[in-house]
């Protein structure tokens, strides 16, 4: 990716909005457009084409869920979404990841985090923070288990790649994976690219999702 990232925000307060605008810009980032509520996101995305939208859960016209789904659905190159929460259990954040975020962030982050999460999503990786990855398992864990999906989508990956599914799942990172699996992080990063492009995800908060989803992992029970 070349140029300078670009990128969206989309929160119903202008405070808010001017305030990421400023971080944003300062750290080098073009701040293509501001939006007071989902509809709106939409609007401006399909007509700048933001590398990254900032999107609020809670906004009036259409929320941030609606919007997400939308956005992520545009096709290949659809932005890569950064839901903005004020809380970490936010009871809407699992959905929102259901719904094609890449991941979330904390309205009260330090201005560091906010940058790298605009970099992390970009480059196609997920902010999978271990409070999401806790609420995902809690989630699976409260459905019956006839709620869950066959396992038979998984029926392509290769023995390793399934391993890396399961690894993820647990939230570990290329690096931790490499090191449990005695192979480079490099070879990782390839099994998890194909992995991805068998199962025809968008990113890792899907392939976790996806793993629960299956039952391919169980919360509770050891990988």
């Amino acid at each position: 990716m070349t140029g300078p990232l670009r990128v969206l925000v989309a929160d119903d307060q202008e405070l808010v909005r001017a305030g990421f605008r400023l971080i944003l810009e300062a750290s080098g980032f073009i701040v293509v457009g501001e939006a007071p509520d989902g509809a709106v996101a939409v609007e401006l995305a399909a007509l700048h084409r933001p590398d990254v939208v900032l999107m609020d859960i809670r906004m009036p016209v259409l929320d941030g869920i609606a919007a997400t789904r939308q956005l992520t659905a545009s096709g290949p190159d659809a932005p890569k979404v950064v839901i903005l929460t004020t809380f970490d259990l936010d009871d809407y954040v699992y959905e929102a990841l259901r719904a094609g975020a890449s991941g979330f962030l904390l309205k009260d982050a330090p201005r560091a985090d906010l940058v790298a999460a605009v970099r992390v999503a970009a480059a196609g990786d997920a902010l999978l923070a271990p409070s999401v990855t806790r609420r995902l398992i809690e989630a699976f864990a409260a459905r019956p288990s006839e709620a869950l999906p066959s396992p038979s989508r998984l029926a392509s990956l290769t023995p390793r790649e399934r391993d890396i599914l399961l690894l993820l799942a647990r939230g570990r990172t290329n690096l931790e994976i490499a090191r449990d699996l005695v192979v480079s992080e490099a070879t990782v990063k390839t099994h998890v690219a194909h992995l991805l492009a068998k199962l025809g995800l968008r990113d890792r908060v899907q392939a976790v999702i996806l793993a629960y989803e299956t039952g391919a992992v169980t919360p509770g029970r050891p990988d």
